[in-house]
């Protein structure tokens, strides 16, 4: 065999290898679970003043992301890990390179919002928060997701501090929805609720398969609420979720 192909041969399996460990590593989120799990809280207050040290690590994480798109030989779990965990990672990014602010809704100018703003970049495109959360993830049917991703709002379901992963998908995100239904966020009784505006913005979703709001929050409240139960809205605090 001549040098010239024993070369190419090399490089074409270096490449393979290169591109099979990058796969492996994606669906761990390893980096990202390592920055969660130092800097964000069990309450889901995160400290972006360490964020912003670690900038770099975070950047790394984000690369990681942009060089690896979700594929149609990935599992839905698969597709749905990586999308949150890109939702929540580019938040964080665009708070940091903001930071200081007391709210993301104070980012970019009065004919710009953060969340339609395209800055994320995944593969070949950039795509705003909103294509990753309402145009993905939302379009895959699972309601549990409006608990996993974070605005970077005191009214927003926590920021996990670990990374979603899809071996244990399911159970993180019942946790999340289980936690942020019997929060501070909603005051519940078997009469009268009073919920996060989010059951009042995204309805529809908890309604799917002839359920009511009230049925999917019954599935995970401690209180059992009347179908016919009151209903009323709290304000919603958009004020940044930091340490």
């Amino acid at each position: 065999m001549r040098p010239f192909n024993l070369i190419l041969i090399t490089i074409l399996f270096s490449s393979f290898g290169i591109q099979n460990a990058q796969s492996q590593q994606i669906h761990q989120h390893s980096e990202w679970n390592l920055l969660l799990q130092n800097h964000v809280g069990q309450n889901g207050k995160v400290d972006y003043k360490a964020f912003k040290k670690n900038e770099s690590k975070l950047d790394s994480y984000l690369k990681l992301l942009g060089n690896n798109p979700p594929q149609d030989s990935w599992s839905k779990n698969e597709k749905k890990a990586y999308l949150i965990n890109a939702y929540n990672a580019f938040t964080v990014k665009l708070i940091v390179e903001n930071y200081p602010t007391e709210s993301i809704r104070d980012i970019g100018g009065f004919f710009s919002n953060p969340f339609s703003t395209e800055f994320a970049k995944i593969g070949d495109k950039e795509y705003s928060l909103d294509d990753i959360e309402k145009g993905m993830l939302l379009k895959m049917g699972d309601p549990r997701v409006h608990f996993a991703v974070n605005c970077a709002s005191e009214s927003c379901p926590k920021l996990l501090n670990e990374a979603y992963v899809a071996s244990k998908l399911d159970k993180q995100l019942d946790a999340s929805a289980s936690y942020f239904i019997n929060s501070e966020e909603n005051k519940l009784s078997r009469t009268k609720v009073e919920l996060s505006k989010i059951f009042k913005w995204y309805a529809s979703d908890f309604e799917k398969d002839g359920n009511s709001v009230i049925n999917f929050i019954n599935t995970y409240s401690k209180e059992t609420i009347n179908e016919d139960a009151s209903v009323s809205y709290l304000s919603y605090s958009w004020k940044l979720n930091e340490k």
